[in-house]
């Protein structure tokens, strides 16, 4: 049983293609810039022409529709979808309706699934929803204060993103403590360039800290983070900004890269912070006292964590943060509390999950007693 995984970004598709029983990952690639002016392929349908060209050059299948089933990773399904899901008309139509809650995202995913139908119209394709692993937050906790109208009219509402990874850490953590999930508390730290945390009591995530977008909680490579809104008016007012001009400030200019002024990549802060740049100073500063402060609250909202996981390419790659943030939050968490550093891997559990949706059997009804 072969499945393939397709995670279309905003101008790239990440693709790894898995044997089952294994799981044995067999290829796996990255095609970049598409839509962009260097760029040959001008749009998400032609890059999955070239996915498909590239498996069969590779030899790794000899044709589409060799391949079991194929799962996407698709970031906004609002509260309707709770689960992964066979792509269909009606869900399709899903996509297209949350594109609104994820202009960037959702369009692109909803590319990658029609090119796969153009050319493996045949095969199976799951859509694994970026937020459905936060659908059991409660609503005292995925509420904002705001008139109660506009949930119900628009669904405004925090939904929480990465919940994939979230997943995928969760069950690997679960794991190495040699306990069932479902009898451990846990609190995800996703940190790469996009960053959030998750706190899961067993095995449920009851809260994150992304929100109606991923904008809101920790503060990320670029984007801002928790802000008063009556600072984004106030600016706005001051430099006659508009709402576009606003929206990319707060997510494309701001985070580490408006702090630090050189980067949104930890590296070379961390490099021009040991040379005495004051900026990066104060953007490392910042960056571990958000995590820290989310840390703090989450362990008390679960009332205690097993343990404390770290993953995303900050995460995996910075011990010695990671040593800082265990020692500045030592005095709130005992010391049975597990510091866990587990990679992530996203596409393997949309493998996993793609696979057991495909595979279960309906139930057989009970015949009827005569």
């Amino acid at each position: 049983m072969k499945i393939l995984v397709i995670n279309c970004g905003s101008s790239s598709i990440k693709y790894k293609l898995y044997k089952f029983p294994g799981p044995t990952l067999i290829a796996k690639g990255l095609i970049e810039q598409i839509g962009e002016k260097a760029s040959s392929i001008k749009d998400h349908t032609q890059g999955i022409q070239v996915l498909f060209k590239r498996l069969l050059r590779q030899k790794v299948i000899r044709q589409p529709g060799e391949i079991s089933s194929i799962g996407h990773r698709v970031v906004h399904g609002a509260e309707t979808v709770r689960k992964p899901n066979i792509i269909n008309d009606r869900l399709i139509k899903t996509i297209k309706k949350y594109s609104e809650l994820a202009p960037l995202h959702n369009p692109v995913n909803l590319a990658g699934i029609m090119g796969c139908r153009k050319i493996a119209p045949k095969v199976k394709q799951v859509a694994v929803f970026d937020t459905a692993f936060h659908q059991t937050i409660p609503q005292y906790a995925y509420m904002y204060a705001l008139p109660f109208s506009y949930y119900k009219k628009y669904g405004v509402r925090k939904y929480g993103f990465h919940g994939t990874s979230h997943q995928f850490v969760a069950k690997q953590a679960a794991q190495i403590l040699g306990k069932p999930l479902s009898k451990i508390n846990l609190i995800t730290c996703h940190l790469g360039n996009g960053c959030s945390i998750t706190a899961i009591k067993k095995g449920k995530s009851i809260d994150t800290s992304m929100g109606f977008t991923p904008l809101e909680g920790l503060i990320m490579g670029t984007r801002s983070g928790d802000i008063d809104v009556a600072a984004v008016f106030y600016l706005m007012q001051k430099e006659k900004l508009s709402l576009d001009a606003m929206d990319k400030i707060l997510n494309r200019k701001s985070g580490l890269l408006g702090i630090s002024g050189i980067s949104n990549d930890i590296r070379p802060i961390k490099d021009a912070a040991k040379r005495g740049n004051q900026r990066t100073k104060l953007a490392l500063e910042m960056f571990l006292y958000r995590v820290k402060k989310y840390i703090g609250a989450y362990y008390c909202a679960l009332c205690g964590a097993d343990a404390i996981c770290f993953t995303g390419g900050i995460g995996e790659n910075n011990p010695r943060l990671i040593a800082r943030l265990k020692n500045d939050i030592s005095c709130i968490v005992p010391k049975k509390t597990k510091f866990l550093i587990v990679p992530t891997d996203e596409e393997l559990m949309i493998a996993q999950l793609t696979r057991q949706f495909c595979t279960k059997r309906p139930l057989k009804r009970k015949k009827k007693k005569r």
